[in-house]
């Protein structure tokens, strides 16, 4: 008889675990999803600076250059972030 509340408390032990787990998933979840919503809203914002800049053009070297001005920018963001963040620790 004595086992039965060490297996209750094992198995609460249990759900508490999965319980926080749970949570922590659906905060990545969340995150990244405002995370999406952010890249979607600026990658609108950039598209239409560099429509203004550059005029209405859709051809394959208008393409490449907004690809690569977007990978220019976000390389020099993360960049810029990871030093940042090593910087805290």
């Amino acid at each position: 008889m004595d086992s039965m509340p060490k297996q209750v408390s094992a198995i609460r032990s249990q759900a508490d675990e999965l319980r926080r787990r749970a949570i922590g998933n659906m905060v990545t979840l969340i995150t990244t999803a405002f995370g999406l919503v952010a890249a979607l809203a600026w990658n609108t914002a950039i598209q239409t600076a560099f429509t203004d800049f550059f005029g209405k053009q859709s051809t394959l070297a208008a393409m490449f250059a907004y690809a690569i001005v977007v990978t220019i920018i976000a390389v020099v963001f993360v960049t810029y972030l990871s030093k940042l963040g090593s910087d805290r620790k």
